[in-house]
Parts: structure tokens; C-alpha cells; sequence
């Protein structure tokens, strides 16, 4: 698998975002932040653990199954949605564990489908 490339947040970038997002995980494409954000380890690490996701579920299944699966939690917890998708779960628990990405497992996420915060 190769890096991610960790880039400023381009106009497009914003656009896409609504402008809401610190930071987004684009692959194959790099991690996209916003400048302000370009030095802060944990959202970088936060995006990194999405890099990792993405890769292991070769980049297309992953937007897949994450756009699936916030279709089902949007009908379960509203707008709480986000916050409750496995992917996002296992990339918040461990954005301030700099050292998780050395020791993560393969398809980590999948522990947190069933659980909700």
C-alpha cells in the first residue's frame, strides 16, 4: 500500500465539503486539509487510520459501504448518523493514539458496526 499525500484543501475540496470539514480522506488522490489544520498530528492520524481503511477495501468498496451503511444509520440515528458509522468510530477512538496505526488490524472497523455511542 502507499502513502497518503497530505495536501491543502483545494477550492473543489471545499466545495465538495460544504466547507464544513477540517480535513477528508480523497484516495487515491492524498488527505486534504484545510491549512489551518496542515500541522495538527491528530487530525492527520485521524485521516490516516481513513487511508488505511480505504486501502484495505480496495479504495471503491470502501465508498461503497460507507455510503450504505449511513443510509441505514441515517434511518436508525438521524443526524447522529456520522458520528455512529464503523469507520468513523474506530477513526475517532484512536485520533489521539499516534502509535494505532502500528499495530491496527486489518478490517479493524467492522468491530464498531453493531455498537453505537
Amino acid at each position: 500500500m502507499f502513502k497518503p499525500k497530505i495536501k491543502r484543501m483545494n477550492e473543489f475540496v471545499k466545495f465538495i465539503t460544504f466547507n464544513t470539514a477540517k480535513a477528508i480522506t480523497l484516495a487515491p488522490f492524498g488527505i486534504y486539509i484545510k491549512d489551518k489544520y496542515l500541522k495538527d498530528e491528530y487530525i492527520i492520524n485521524h485521516e490516516k487510520i481513513h487511508w488505511k481503511q480505504e486501502m484495505e477495501m480496495f479504495i471503491i468498496f470502501f465508498y461503497i459501504w460507507y455510503f450504505m451503511e449511513w443510509l441505514w444509520k441515517t434511518g436508525i440515528y438521524g443526524q447522529r448518523a456520522y458520528e455512529n458509522l464503523s469507520h468513523e468510530r474506530e477513526a475517532f477512538k484512536y485520533t489521539y493514539d499516534l502509535n494505532y496505526l502500528k499495530t491496527r488490524k486489518i478490517y479493524s472497523w467492522i468491530k464498531y458496526l453493531s455498537k453505537s455511542i
